[in-house]
């Protein structure tokens, strides 16, 4: 059937050619643009997983700016705490050379001391001053707010909890903390065999030994006298207590300890007793070890005390509980009421505050690290058993120019122990925290830019393929579409 009106083969062609120019266009804008997918219609399903993914792309982009920021924060913060740190060795040298006191002059002492406080002055300048932006780092206002403090002593490196939310500290001690000790039975005054002999004994504790003699007819309390005279540099004290003396170790925990030998009993009655586990000023009944028959030194270890805090087994060291985890880390020393009695104690709130990252991807708690930058001021490195730095300063109660030389030097190697411990915290931070962080968002980052590409970008070894194709398929569907318009004029041919 041959017919002139409706050129059916022309309009097949023409849509083929259409089909066919669309597909070189889309070819074409996917070599030009480098992507796959352009608008939704290309692939409404790979769109959506790709937009998704292009969102996690600035997330983690995001977070590894937000984790380097943090590295940079704690690297300025680290610096003047290594000024500070090199200023307190300094200063030690100054209490070390100042307790030659008959060696130095009275005008070296004072120059000693104008010293001190030029060291001081600039600590509290370092602590004041050193900040990233305009955010102070080492003032104090990067450090954890708490309230209602029942305890010593205590130190927040770091917490986890809601804008707006506080973390109740509370422990639970389940074991007390104990003094290393023992009791020295006299019957109130020593009565040896001869009056030139003398009870000779050595004591030992953690600072040293000392050996101690005394005479026949020697009280109960100048023998604590003489023992306490050296307690510096034996680490043990004593007391009179009924019939006899006690020896304490001067600090509480498993690191102390009490040695007693006798080198000499000239006859003394009597003998040495553990103490008791209740009450440390009395006598384990039944375990006396006659002075005659001690032929090496008797010995006691002290306890730490053994507690939980919020739920977490904590380490005692002494009278010193610390918890390290994700949501809490911290230390604090318990009174001595509280380490020597077991049950609860509601130790301190955790109520805001710390120096604050966000180093994930999401907004959350748990891409959320919180440190505790304290204060290096003067007034706030030490403890409140020894003291702090500031009395170092003149007119301090434990200046150059004191006789407190002694816990001059105990204050400044607390402050070393302090700021050392401190650096050591922000330098795991950035090494087991920051760093790991972003080197995992990095990998998180290329596996999560592997996987949008895949899904949107265009092959180009495909798409160049089909491009020659598609060329092709237009050039013949344009020389079939005009022939078919050429085909009806044969027609003609039947009209002679």
């Amino acid at each position: 059937m041959t017919t002139i009106n409706t050129n059916v083969s022309s309009l097949i062609g023409q849509r083929i050619l259409q089909t066919n120019n669309k597909s070189l266009s889309q070819s074409l804008e996917r070599l030009s643009t480098g992507l796959k997918i352009n608008r939704g219609s290309d692939g409404p399903a790979g769109l959506i997983a790709s937009e998704k993914l292009r969102s996690d792309q600035e997330k983690i982009t995001a977070a590894i700016g937000n984790a380097e920021r943090a590295d940079q924060v704690i690297n300025i913060a680290e610096g003047g705490l290594n000024e500070v740190q090199s200023l307190l060795t300094e200063l030690q040298g100054l209490v070390s050379e100042t307790a030659n006191d008959t060696g130095l002059s009275t005008e070296e002492k004072e120059a000693n001391q104008f010293q001190v406080d030029q060291i001081l002055q600039t600590i509290d300048r370092i602590s004041s001053t050193t900040s990233f932006g305009d955010v102070k780092l080492l003032n104090g206002s990067q450090d954890f707010q708490v309230q209602s403090v029942l305890v010593d002593d205590y130190q927040i490196n770091a917490a986890k909890f809601e804008a707006g939310g506080s973390v109740a500290v509370q422990a639970v001690v389940t074991a007390s903390a104990q003094h290393a000790g023992l009791f020295l039975s006299t019957n109130g005054q020593l009565d040896l065999t001869n009056a030139t002999d003398s009870f000779t004994v050595e004591i030992g504790g953690t600072e040293g030994t000392r050996e101690f003699s005394f005479s026949s007819g020697t009280t109960q309390a100048q023998m604590v006298t003489a023992i306490n005279q050296f307690k510096d540099v034996t680490g043990v004290s004593a007391a009179t207590s009924g019939t006899g003396v006690v020896i304490k170790s001067m600090e509480y925990g498993s690191d102390e300890f009490v040695s007693f030998n006798v080198t000499n009993a000239a006859g003394q009655a009597g003998g040495v007793y553990t103490l008791s586990t209740v009450d440390e000023t009395e006598a384990t009944p039944g375990s006396a070890v006659a002075y005659t028959a001690v032929n090496a030194a008797i010995r006691d270890e002290g306890q730490d005390v053994a507690a939980s805090v919020n739920g977490m087994t904590a380490r005692g060291n002494g009278r010193t509980l610390s918890v390290s985890s994700e949501g809490l880390d911290m230390e604090m020393t318990l009174t001595t009421g509280q380490a020597t009695a077991t049950g609860a104690v509601a130790a301190l709130t955790v109520s805001g505050g710390g120096a604050t990252f966000n180093i994930g991807p999401d907004i959350n708690v748990g891409n959320q690290i919180r440190i505790g930058m304290q204060s290096v001021a003067t007034r706030n490195i030490g403890n409140s058993a020894d003291g702090y730095l500031d009395s170092l300063a003149s007119g301090g109660t434990n200046s150059l120019l004191s006789d407190n030389l002694d816990d001059a030097q105990k204050i400044v190697d607390n402050a070393i122990d302090s700021i050392s411990k401190m650096r050591g915290r922000l330098g795991s931070v950035q090494s087991n925290v920051i760093g790991a962080t972003i080197n995992s968002l990095n990998i998180a980052y290329e596996n999560t830019s592997a996987a949008e590409s895949a899904i949107r970008d265009t092959d180009f070894a495909e798409e160049t393929a089909s491009l020659t194709r598609n060329q092709i398929l237009v050039s013949a569907a344009t020389n079939v579409v005009a022939m078919s318009n050429a085909r009806p004029q044969s027609v003609l041919g039947l009209l002679g």
